[in-house]
């Protein structure tokens, strides 16, 4: 079994090859494989279809396997990989076997298909990202697709998850997946939760630990409670939990073990921030992803409009129109005055403190989302443990967020090299992927050109430190109600502590003139401002454990 295993994964892995003698092999042997099953099994009729196939292609269902055709015909950057599997397709529907097709519209529920890079369409740059993507993991995720708006940003980024899931590393390549899962059930992400599940059992993990987390190891159990810490309450971290994990006697962790698991925690809580800020679809090849059903007459689904992907876009209604005209300019102007205030005068360090305290305790305030309370289902839920557990508006019951100095524990001057000794190498990914999504500019503000907006971004970045109740003394935090409007702190503090509240309507709310590849950008510095504050928290523990 194990054997036949092997075999199957050498033959979707060739896929990825640069060679193209290589890929027509690796598609040959896919293509006889298939037509042997087909064959073996004659017409399917629809009683005898499992309308609900996973995205593994590794098993012997047939479904699987057309729906891992179906992704490659889609996604797959190889040209002739995709015409090949396009007409691998047709040949089994001729054969009479219904053959699956794409649900939804694209990458994001939120942004056009059309506005989404499209692999056939691309420069050599993103080419090459989007080849490199594909050869390391057998497929080009919608994650990627739309972080593709950046492709400076996202070879950063794929360079560095690749190492904290397939390079050498402190733990073993099952433990990662596993610790991927975890922290992605944290925020009910199933889009991350069902491609680590599959990731997981494709390097080997035992699938009785998918069962629970009651049923992983000791070892695994135990860093539950940071994981629900880390992503909810990050400030309520300290040195003895951190004890616990490393003086557990037989399920102890090392020091190198824990940093790989607090990156990749911290990691997935914000990757899962994007996922639903960005309004990400499930992989065409995993579930929800595709339907053998044939299509409607409408070609219209019901769980389009439960998306809110009818076809009313915010964008065009002609009130909200006349309410977001001039925008811009009036964002650009405030950052004028700004800048000219700042040239002025200076305010004095007990007043900044003061306009820090202020903003920090109007963060509590901002009301996350209208909707209830998202219950999990078992499917998440059984990943981790406390569900109750979540982001709290602790000013409303009297407690409040400590303030973290950054002067006094930094990620440029502590956090950094912490990691760099102890996990080689990610310390230096992990600044160069921070810097990426803080720096990047195109001196654009949507039409309008040569715009510096570092002010902007900076506003961004130190208003998401602040909710975290992180203080730069250098910074004036009055600049940031004159830069960010209630609707944009309503969809940034959604996204980064509740992400999975996030909806459509939320998305469009905020910066409505503005391209949707700004916005993408948006989610860039909301989703490494969380992550480098996550890890601040984690490795500040760390490091008052190990003085």
């Amino acid at each position: 079994m194990e054997v036949q295993r092997q075999e199957s994964l050498g033959r979707w892995d060739g896929l990825g090859s640069s060679n193209a003698s290589s890929r027509s092999e690796a598609m040959e042997s896919i293509n006889q494989e298939i037509m042997s099953k087909v064959e073996a099994i004659g017409p399917l009729s629809a009683s005898n279809l499992s309308l609900t196939a996973i995205g593994s292609p590794h098993n012997s269902d047939l479904n699987d396997i057309l729906a891992h055709v179906l992704m490659l015909s889609k996604r797959c950057p190889f040209e002739d990989v995709r015409e090949r599997c396009i007409r691998l397709l047709k040949a089994v529907e001729d054969l009479g076997v219904r053959i699956p097709r794409p649900l939804g519209n694209g990458p994001s529920r939120f942004i056009p298909e059309k506005e989404i890079l499209q692999v056939s369409k691309v420069d050599t740059r993103t080419q090459s990202i989007f080849e490199d993507a594909f050869a390391a993991l057998g497929r080009l995720d919608n994650i990627s697709l739309v972080m593709g708006f950046h492709p400076q940003y996202l070879e950063s980024f794929l360079r560095t998850q690749h190492y904290l899931l397939q390079m050498d590393g402190p733990l073993s390549l099952h433990y990662r997946h596993y610790i991927c899962i975890m922290a992605a059930a944290r925020h009910q992400c199933s889009y991350l939760v069902n491609l680590h599940v599959n990731d997981f059992l494709q390097v080997g993990g035992d699938s009785k630990w998918l069962n629970g987390l009651d049923v992983a190891p000791q070892k695994l159990q135990q860093l539950g409670e940071i994981n629900k810490i880390l992503a909810h309450r990050p400030w309520l971290l300290t040195k003895e939990h951190i004890e616990r994990l490393l003086k557990a006697e037989e399920h102890s962790w090392s020091l190198a073990e824990l940093i790989h698991a607090v990156v990749l925690l911290t990691h997935y809580h914000s990757l899962a921030s994007f996922t639903f800020g960005c309004g990400i679809t499930p992989e065409i090849h995993c579930d929800g992803g595709h339907t053998f059903r044939p299509p409607s007459l409408s070609q219209y689904c019901v769980c389009d409009i439960a998306n809110g992907n009818g076809h009313a876009i915010h964008h065009d209604d002609p009130f909200g129109n006349q309410e977001m005209c001039g925008e811009v300019e009036v964002l650009m102007e405030r950052m004028k005055q700004l800048q000219e205030c700042r040239d002025d005068e200076e305010a004095s360090q007990e007043e900044m403190a003061t306009r820090f305290e202020r903003e920090k305790t109007e963060s509590m305030l901002v009301v996350t989302a209208e909707d209830e309370e998202c219950v999990p289902s078992r499917d998440i839920s059984r990943h981790f443990e406390d569900p109750s557990y979540g982001y709290k508006d602790f000013s409303r019951r009297g407690e409040h967020v400590p303030t973290f100095r950054a002067q006094d524990y930094s990620w440029e001057d502590h956090g950094f090299s912490l990691v760099n000794r102890l996990y080689p190498d990610v310390g230096q990914m992990l600044d160069e992927k921070f810097q990426m999504a803080y720096n990047l500019t195109y001196n654009t503000m949507a039409t309008h050109k040569d715009v510096d907006t570092s002010m902007l971004r900076r506003a961004i970045w130190n208003y998401i430190h602040c909710m975290f109740g992180i203080r730069y003394d250098d910074y004036d935090y009055g600049e940031i109600n004159q830069l960010l409007d209630r609707s944009f702190k309503i969809y940034i503090k959604t996204m980064v502590c509740s992400p999975e509240k996030t909806t459509k309507r939320m998305y469009e709310s905020f910066w409505r003139q503005f391209q949707h590849s700004e916005k993408v950008h948006v989610n860039l510095l909301l989703m490494e401002a969380r992550m480098q504050a996550e890890l601040l928290y984690a490795l500040r523990a760390i490091t008052c454990y190990m003085t």
